[in-house]
């Protein structure tokens, strides 16, 4: 089978596209013949060693699969040879068959192609995690998400309104902004032209944001903060600018606020039925018509580094996805 391979930490064009062998399935793995697979920022990172998961090498980046099982292991009880499947693993999805756990799969939605399954997965489950059961978000709070135009962050402001909030946008063109408005987003802000703190202040008439959805990370992450209200919660849940921010402490102090964080892909592994959960409520609202992942644009397999390279760009708004076969 053909996979993108990653041999030593590097740019994306540092990745090759070789032959490799085809997997096998361990017990409570089915192997799963991949038609597409979304690219989320840690797949940039993961490439560099830059994140917290470091695989041996050789290996394939991407988490995000969609495809059709073509092995089942032993004691794989949930599938069977032909069914189309979603779900999320470690790494390994940009090749044409990866091995997977069943327990991370599930049956691929009616009317749901293959491309819009592998958008679904990581940017809902990490949103939906952040804001139910990290920030405990409540209906009439006010939340702002960074970044809000990304593969994680177009999917909080649809699920924030969802879950109604009032919900705030931030990023850094009009272009983008109007994408998050059409997702439900009630104020913006463009952050390379106004100031973040003044902003959170003059839209929420001096309260403050109750709870702050933050992937980007870098000078925008203090700012953010210092516009919390009383008791709010600030979520950390990636950093895209490519800076860990250095907050002081005296801030959650003063703002009587939390620094909550999120790592969806740990808590999708160790509490499997509460992410099940989620997983099934998320599905309740696709079939319904309410969420529908934004896709910006579909790569082949050969072009994962220029995917990975656009993401990096911040070129993408909303999800971009690999198309296997």
């Amino acid at each position: 089978m053909k996979a993108i391979l990653c041999k030593e930490y590097g740019p994306p064009e540092s990745l090759s596209l070789e032959e490799v062998p085809s997997p096998t399935p361990k017990k409570g793995e089915i192997i799963v013949e991949i038609k597409a697979c979304g690219v989320n920022f840690p797949d940039t990172l993961i490439i560099q060693g830059k994140y917290q998961f470091k695989p041996p090498m050789p290996f394939s980046p991407g988490s995000d699969i969609a495809g059709v099982v073509k092995a089942v292991g032993e004691g794989a009880k949930r599938f069977k040879v032909g069914d189309e499947v979603f779900g999320m693993i470690p790494w390994g999805g940009y090749a044409e068959e990866v091995a997977a756990s069943e327990k991370l799969c599930f049956p691929k939605l009616p009317g749901m192609d293959f491309p819009m399954a592998a958008s679904f997965m990581m940017a809902y489950g990490t949103s939906y995690h952040a804001l139910k059961d990290r920030a405990k978000l409540k209906e009439g709070e006010t939340l702002l998400v960074l970044g809000a135009a990304g593969g994680v962050g177009l999917t909080a402001v649809e699920l924030g309104k969802l879950m109604g909030a009032k919900v705030i946008a931030a990023a850094s063109t009009d272009e983008k902004l109007a994408l998050c408005q059409s997702y439900g987003a009630d104020e913006v802000i463009n952050y390379s032209k106004e100031d973040v703190k003044q902003r959170i202040k003059e839209l929420t008439e001096g309260k403050g944001v109750d709870v702050v959805y933050d992937p980007v990370g870098g000078s925008y992450s203090e700012a953010a903060l210092r516009g919390m209200a009383w008791e709010g919660r600030f979520l950390v849940v990636g950093f895209a600018a490519g800076d860990i921010p250095r907050i002081p402490l005296n801030l959650p102090l003063l703002k009587g606020c939390q620094i909550v964080g999120v790592f969806w892909g740990n808590f999708a592994m160790k509490f499997p039925a509460d992410n099940l959960a989620n997983t099934q409520q998320l599905i309740q609202w696709y079939l319904a018509g309410t969420i529908k992942p934004h896709i910006d644009k579909v790569y082949p397999l050969a072009d994962v580094p220029q995917a990975l390279q656009d993401m990096m760009d911040r070129k993408v708004k909303g999800k971009i996805v690999i198309q296997i076969s």
